[in-house]
This record gives C-alpha cells, sequence and structure tokens, in this order.
C-alpha cells in the first residue's frame, strides 16, 4: 500500500484564549534577589487555561526549579506543557523538563496547565520558598489576587469558548487525505464534510502523487480524476456526469469541497514512503524536476483544485524504504528549484523527518537552508517506535517528551523541534505531527510501557496499526507517559493519542510559538471528528 510510514488537547488551548476568556493577574510580584513564580488565567467560568512564570530575580544562574501549589476543591488538573506535573489529592508538584530548568540571572521561562474548574491555586512555592519572594514558605496564605467570588463580571463568560477562525496566526491544521482511501477505507471527500472536519482545516494534503524518472507523475488516475460519485455520495448531493471534460474522482470532489469552504485550500503531496525511490534522480535535475511537478499541479483539467505542492521525501540523504545518497545540499536545491517554479503565491511544503538523535536524520540535510522556500515543514513526529521490532519493548510511538526507559535517545518530538530551532529552522514554519491512529504488540503482560511482546497485534488494515476510531473502544487508554496515552487490553498493548493528550500537544505548539499541528491521517478520525475538533 501506498501510505507514509508511520505518516500531534482537550478541545484544543488555542480554544481555551477564545474570545470569552477571563483573565486573572499575576498573583506575585517579583523579589529582589529571589526566584519568585507569578500565576496568571485565562477563565471561563468552567475552567481554565493557567501560566506560572518563574522569573529568577538573584545574580546567579539556576539549573533547575519546582513549583508547588494548592488547587481549591472542585479545581482539578487536566493537560499541561513546559512541566512534568504530578497531583496527589490536591497538591500539585510541577519541575522542569530538561530543556527549561536552567534560567540565567534575570531571566524568566513558564509552563502552562489547564484545569476544570477555575480556582486560583494557593500556598505556592518555588524551590522551597514563597512564590512571592522570602525564605519561609506560606501556611494558608491564599494569593494577593483572586477571581471575583460575589460580584460576576458585566459579561458572563460563555460556558464553552468557541474555537478561533481556522488559520489564526499559528493555528494552522493541515490534514492528509489519502487517495487510496477510496477503497478498502471507504473514506471519500464527503466524510470530510460530514465529519465536520472541513471547516476545522486549513489545508488538506492530497497523498500521494508518484515520483518517477525524475519526475512528479499520477498515483492512482482512477481515484484521483475518473471514479464517478452519484447524487448520494457526493460531498454537494449533485451527481457526476459521463460528459466529455468532466473533472471526475477526488479531484472533482475536491474541487467542490473548495466552494463549499472557500478558504479551504488543498496541496498535492508527492512521494511518501513508498514512492520516495524516485527523489534521488529527481534532485540530479531540480529544475526539470519542478518544471514536470509545476505542469502535473497546474494541468488545466484540475489547476483550480491545488493551492500547491508538498514533498514527502523519505528521506534525503539518509535510509528509508530504500538508501539515498543526494548529498546534503540535495534536499535545499530541490525545494529551491520548486519555489522558483511555483512562484510567491503558491504554497511549498515538505513533511520531513523527526529523528532528533545525535547524527540522525535531521543533520544529514540541510533543511534549515531549504526552510527560506518552504511555508512550512511537517516534521514526522510520530512512528517513533512500533512493532516492526516485534518482541519489543513497548514504547508510545508519539511521544512528546523523553521518558525513563525510552528505547533511543532523542526519538521524541520535542527533541526534533528543538533540534530544528536550533539549526535555524524558524518556529513558525514547524507544525508538530499527531497521529490518529495507534501503534501495537501482542503476547504482552506489562501494562506500562518498556514490556516485551510476540509479535504485532492484529489490526484492521495491517498488523500491528490501527486507526483511533476503532482504538477508543476496542482497547481504551489505560495510561499516559510523554505526553501521549497508551493503552494494555488482554495482551495487546497499544500507543495512542486522545482528544485529552492532543491537548496538551496543542498546548505545546502554543508555548513553542509553532505554525500549528498537522495530522495523519482524516480516515482514521471518529465519524464526528473527535481527534480534529480537539486540534482546533
Amino acid at each position: 500500500m501506498n501510505r507514509k510510514r508511520a505518516s500531534f488537547v482537550a478541545a484544543g488551548t488555542a480554544a481555551l484564549l477564545a474570545a470569552g476568556a477571563v483573565a486573572v493577574a499575576a498573583t506575585s510580584a517579583n523579589a529582589d534577589g529571589s526566584v519568585t513564580a507569578s500565576f496568571s488565567t485565562n477563565s471561563w467560568g468552567t475552567g481554565q487555561t493557567a501560566t506560572y512564570t518563574i522569573t529568577n530575580g538573584t545574580a546567579n544562574p539556576i539549573t533547575s526549579w519546582t513549583v508547588e501549589f494548592d488547587l481549591p476543591a472542585g479545581t482539578a488538573l487536566g493537560s499541561y506543557w513546559d512541566a512534568l506535573m504530578t497531583q496527589s489529592g490536591s497538591h500539585v508538584v510541577a519541575r522542569n523538563r530538561e530543556y527549561n530548568g536552567s534560567v540565567a540571572a534575570g531571566a524568566k521561562t513558564s509552563f502552562g496547565f489547564n484545569t476544570t474548574g477555575s480556582g486560583a491555586p494557593t500556598n505556592c512555592t518555588v524551590n522551597g520558598a514563597p512564590c512571592g519572594g522570602g525564605s519561609t514558605p506560606p501556611t494558608t496564605a491564599p494569593p494577593t489576587t483572586t477571581p471575583p467570588t460575589t460580584t460576576p463580571p458585566t459579561t458572563a463568560p460563555p460556558t464553552t469558548p468557541p474555537p478561533p477562525p481556522p488559520g489564526g496566526g499559528g493555528g494552522k491544521v493541515v490534514g492528509y487525505f489519502t487517495e487510496w482511501g477510496v477503497y478498502g477505507r471507504n473514506y471519500h471527500v464527503k466524510n470530510i464534510e460530514t465529519s465536520g472536519s472541513a471547516s476545522k482545516l486549513n489545508v488538506i494534503n492530497y497523498a500521494f502523487g508518484n515520483v518517477t524518472n525524475g519526475q512528479c507523475a499520477i498515483g492512482d488516475s482512477y481515484a484521483d480524476y475518473d471514479k464517478f460519485y452519484d447524487a448520494a455520495s457526493s460531498v454537494d448531493g449533485v451527481s457526476d456526469t459521463w460528459d466529455a471534460g468532466a473533472l471526475r474522482g477526488s479531484f472533482g470532489q475536491l474541487r467542490r469541497l473548495k466552494k463549499m469552504h472557500p478558504g479551504l485550500k488543498v496541496v498535492w503531496s508527492f512521494g511518501g514512503w513508498t514512492w520516495s525511490n524516485g527523489f534521488g534522480q529527481a534532485a540530479a535535475n531540480p529544475a526539470a524536476f519542478a518544471d514536470s511537478c509545476y505542469k502535473l499541479v497546474e494541468d488545466p483539467r484540475w489547476a483550480d483544485v491545488f493551492d500547491g505542492i508538498d514533498i514527502d521525501w523519505e528521506y534525503p540523504n539518509a535510509c528509508g524504504l530504500s538508501c539515498d545518497t543526494s548529498g546534503p545540499a540535495a534536499f535545499k536545491n530541490l525545494m529551491a528549484a520548486l519555489r522558483s517554479r511555483f512562484g510567491a503565491n503558491s504554497l511549498v511544503t515538505a513533511a520531513i523527518t523527526a529523528d532528533g538523535s545525535n547524527g540522525g536524520k535531521i543533520d544529514a540535510a540541510d533543511y534549515a537552508g531549504a526552510a527560506q522556500y518552504v511555508n512550512w515543514y511537517n516534521p514526522m513526529t510520530y512512528d517513533y517506535f512500533g512493532a516492526w521490532a516485534a518482541q519489543g519493548p513497548t514504547a508510545p510511538h508519539s511521544p512528546l517528551y523523553s521518558y525513563p526507559g525510552i528505547p533511543t535517545a532523542g526519538f521524541y518530538a520535542d527533541a526534533a523541534i528543538q533540534k530544528l530551532i536550533s539549526k535555524g529552522v524558524p518556529r513558525n514554519k514547524l507544525l508538530l505531527g499527531i497521529g490518529f491512529y495507534g501503534r501495537g504488540w501482542t503476547g504482552v503482560t506489562q501494562s506500562t510501557p518498556g514490556g516485551t511482546a510476540t509479535g504485532p497485534a492484529p489490526g484492521t488494515y495491517e498488523q500491528g496499526i490501527e486507526d483511533y476510531k476503532v482504538l477508543k473502544n476496542r482497547c481504551p487508554a489505560t495510561g499516559t507517559v510523554a505526553g501521549t496515552a497508551y493503552a494494555k487490553c488482554g495482551s495487546e498493548w497499544w500507543s495512542y493519542d486522545t482528544p485529552a493528550t492532543i491537548g496538551g500537544k496543542m498546548g505545546y505548539v502554543k508555548s513553542q510559538g509553532l505554525g500549528g499541528a498537522f495530522f495523519w491521517e482524516l480516515s482514521g478520525d471518529t465519524a464526528n471528528g473527535e481527534l480534529i475538533a480537539a486540534m482546533r
């Protein structure tokens, strides 16, 4: 099957910060000569998104921090980001991540979290001292500023905050639609509309076009532009025709979907795990490759369907299904040629490796140099681990952070994101990747990660992989690790993202100033678009 090998919420932190939220001022001021932590919140009455900002007011750097506080009755910790957080009863402990423990003299860092209930924390300490400065921890003193308790605001906040408009700054949501999904999966463009997903998407990546003989080529002509949709199966309720020159197939359906959602963009993605072999030849003559792609994407039969091109080369100057030896400059040269041919007004994007290990795939190509030519990158922050290691150890396939016992150092999303940023890729050109599926093993006895297995768990279409819409009922999540979820049911062990863990990942997107998030792929979601709703 021509699929990406392994192509990131409570209902989206961006949504929690939408219009209608009520701000609460910071509860403590900085004290000279102290490490302090100030609290602020955006509340909508029944919940809040909260932030603690840690300020090093001393003359020396600190290498770690721990913030502790108590939540009032009726307030419970939800998703969180940029800290390791635990809750015991009402008491919460937040410790720095590996990347934000060091705070220079006079500098600041922060972490955030969601709660159900909007009560403000009390009894806050940072590194054992009062959050407001000083040396004696408080006993029961409340914060100096609290939300109003007796006088409601003039305009009551909404019970459920509205989502931000699609395309809001830093809030891009990009989803893949697979051309082969119209067969066994029975997933069509109409499903994007009936699930409610179309209104939540900024961009659809149509996967995949082929790369062969140094050129872009059609992947499946029948699915792409010939398959007939009658009125019942068509996205707009109007039947296709057999008239000469009529555009049918998924291309025709996407044209109609765009008319229903004028702000929606569609990008044609080329390559993928199976069809990346052809990029080596393409890289030998980037200008000729770019010209072939432009002529195909802008073919008069469907030019109005597509708004640009996405390149999914797995992997430049490294090994995927096969090994590429084009050299470290090949990817940059290819993207430069595509931008030159497609021009400034078309989208040019790329799905790229998320290998954050030292000397790994990110180090093999000039992703920073090529960044100037792309609108954004989709680092594939999933499929880090799976049942291709048939005996285990079991491990989450899309960890946001590292965790004790992770099988491979650097195989987690934050490592890849931070590495790309450190090389010079702009934050707003990075979209976090989320899988709408799980990976699993069978023959497992240990409920937590790190157990042994006997092989891949059974899946509907392929061993060791299953859609979220199936797993949420067949093997519900039993725990979380490193910002994602896992599940043990019988002898099977699975890892996958849930709406709650997507909430945490979207919080990470916001806190890191990333451009948004993307996912693989639409047919893995529930019929009512549960996961994409969490992203938005």
